[in-house]
């Protein structure tokens, strides 16, 4: 089987954007292009992740329409549609593709438009995005997204104790963070006293423990690592991916706050990379609550289940800490475009294992891990990544 590697990578800022669907695209996937020292004739296919753009903004078969815009009309396209791990799905599908020698060099991407720059305010989009809750047992009960982790977030703290405190601490850690990134949506810090003071989402989420609604696009190129060594770039080998998915509704989980499917989506994306926890360098996972990832560090083995709040807590999730978890702000502070965000988090990577990620580079970073989840937990895809050699 042959080695699939990102060969390129490209993203926009995340938040407001008042560009199209199409414009908007363009601007992560040509700079990726661009970045592998590809041209549009050396692309094989387009894997794209979109989720809400037919409910948002009438557009349902995007695919076609963007491959035309970035110049690869003619080529095999096709959407990918996994709640928030979308473009996530999409990219293993590429990796898939490449491996197998179906294809010599993918281009990957992932955009979506979720601010009131659509014309959709927050009620609206809350509706929207809770279309990937359970529409007969979740739904009709008024349901919507900062629930669903609010509930699997309250079982955690009755489980280990975990406090609002050490939850807000991971808001501070991420805003800090999305401070060093001139790409985040939010660039400022805030304060645990902050956090605490904001409005009720939904108990124990205050405003600030939820991610905002962004627009923003991200994309890859993924080439068979023959056909990279030819090219004038900087490869990131791809080591792992693994895919899971647990049981939906909520109701029927064995346990609401294990997240089974990112433990059976870590296992194998560390058997495959032949790693473990303990040897990953730097995180980019799915904290579209700060609940979610505490529930996520544990799930990963980064630290031992009940320990995610202290640990953030006690910065060992910090950048300069013992694992940094999220140096881009995450989906908390860099922001949550649904279809880019799981392609977004493989660019920070990238930009990390080359040494290029600035103010906020891990250092001596080896080894990275995306845990991206798609709606209650339901679907988790996590990706190892590390440097060339």
């Amino acid at each position: 089987m042959r080695e699939a590697t990102i060969a390129g990578a490209g993203m926009t800022r995340f938040g407001v954007h008042e560009s199209t669907l199409p414009e908007l695209f363009a601007d992560a996937a040509l700079p990726a292009m661009d970045d592998a020292g590809v041209e549009a004739a050396d692309i094989d296919a387009l894997y794209l992740g979109n989720t809400m753009g037919g409910q948002i903004e009438g557009e349902s078969h995007l695919a076609p329409t963007l491959a035309s815009h970035v110049g690869l009309a003619g080529v095999p396209c096709q959407r990918f549609e996994d709640a928030c791990a979308t473009s996530s799905n999409a990219f293993k599908h590429a990796v898939r593709a490449v491996e197998a020698g179906h294809h010599d060099a993918v281009l990957v991407g992932g955009v979506e438009r979720c601010s009131a720059a659509t014309g959709r305010e927050t009620d609206e989009m809350t509706r929207i995005f809770a279309s990937a809750a359970h529409g007969t047992y979740e739904r009709p009960t008024g349901l919507t997204f900062p629930g669903v982790f609010a509930l699997l977030t309250k079982r955690h703290m009755h489980e280990y104790g975990t406090t609002e405190e050490q939850l807000a601490e991971v808001a501070v850690k991420n805003h800090y963070h999305g401070s060093l990134n001139p790409r985040a949506h939010f660039g400022k810090e805030t304060t645990v006293e902050e956090v605490l003071e904001g409005p009720i989402v939904a108990d124990p989420f205050h405003l600030h423990d939820c991610c905002p609604f962004s627009d923003g696009a991200a994309a890859v190129v993924v080439a068979s690592a023959e056909v990279a060594a030819e090219l004038d770039c900087d490869l990131v080998p791809v080591a792992g991916v693994g895919h899971a998915t647990d049981v939906v509704p909520i109701a029927d989980k064995a346990h609401p706050s294990v997240t089974r499917s990112a433990r059976d989506a870590a296992s194998q994306a560390y058997e495959t990379a032949r790693i473990g926890p303990d040897d990953v360098d730097v995180v980019e996972l799915h904290d579209c609550f700060t609940g979610a990832e505490v529930l996520a560090t544990e799930a990963l083995g980064l630290v031992e289940d009940g320990q995610g709040g202290p640990a953030a807590a006690a910065g060992r999730t910090s950048l300069g800490g013992e694992i940094p978890v999220n140096p881009s702000g995450g989906l908390k502070a860099k922001g949550h475009p649904l279809g880019a965000t799981g392609v977004a988090q493989l660019v920070e990577l990238t930009e990390q294992l080359r040494g290029d990620a600035g103010d906020r580079q891990v250092e001596d970073a080896d080894v990275g891990l995306a845990h991206n989840l798609g709606g209650d937990a339901a679907t988790t895809v996590v990706t190892v990544l590390e440097a060339a050699r």
